[in-house]
């Protein structure tokens, strides 16, 4: 997969794109990351991207000439033209589905934006989908492009160290995380489920589903209700999630 982050901060990325699991994706080969300063697209001496918002009110606004010139350029650097993500607090919000949709393109590019907000003539032209991480505030863009591409990158196959990993996580089969535990056995009292130290697999994994549920119950009931509402309606009782 090529990524192609569009953004006027690219130092932000160096130190997240050059570690971890994104890291070890671009070693293998499996992903390439591009990174493109949308101020290489002004005209000005200034390099502005920004402006005042027509009509007053407060803040500057990402200004449509430059950002539309980066993202034809970049589209035209290499095939498939590859779908275009706008991180925005308008956007729809970012799911582990969407998450697992994008990870079977071969191409992304994604516009960070900075400022009170982009040029609604950047839409209008480029027709970009619309992201958002959550319903909160950021400086910018770039964070919330930071998460969709771990988010994506780690379901590619081949990226993570095993091929369960990534459908074992939380969210993966609509329920929270089941309660982990690591050697030692016991320390300052607290002690590993005697289940879990028993080699019954059948055991385990019953006792794994019901702890999850249970805490999938309390913890985010809205999860809880869409899954009663749909799988485990339909007796769906697979392993759960094993991750953040």
């Amino acid at each position: 997969m090529r990524i192609d982050i569009l953004t006027i901060f690219p130092r932000m990325f160096a130190g997240v794109l050059g570690e971890s699991i994104l890291r070890i994706a671009a070693e293998k080969g499996i992903v390439e990351y591009h990174l493109t300063d949308i101020r290489d697209y002004t005209t000005d001496r200034h390099r502005s991207v920004d402006d005042r918002p027509y009509g007053g009110g407060p803040g500057m606004v990402m200004k449509v000439e430059p950002v539309v010139r980066a993202v034809r350029d970049v589209r035209a650097r290499a095939s498939p033209e590859g779908r275009l993500i706008l991180l925005t607090p308008q956007g729809e919000t970012f799911r582990q589905a969407r998450a697992r949709e994008l990870a079977r393109e071969k191409r992304l590019i994604l516009i960070a934006g900075h400022y009170e907000g982009f040029d609604e003539r950047i839409l209008e032209i480029l027709k970009p989908e619309e992201i958002s991480i959550g319903d909160y505030i950021l400086t910018g863009g770039e964070i919330p492009a930071m998460a969709v591409v771990d988010a994506v990158v780690r379901l590619i196959p081949g990226v993570l160290g095993s091929d369960e990993s990534a459908g074992s996580e939380s969210f993966s089969s609509g329920l929270l995380e089941y309660p982990q535990y690591t050697r030692p056995a016991e320390f300052e009292g607290h002690a590993v489920p005697e289940v879990l130290l028993s080699g019954d697999h059948e055991e385990i994994r019953r006792w794994r589903l019901e702890q999850a549920e249970k805490r999938t119950k309390t913890r985010r009931p809205d999860l809880w209700r869409s899954r009663a509402g749909g799988k485990e309606a339909k007796g769906y009782d697979d392993e759960p999630s094993a991750g953040a």
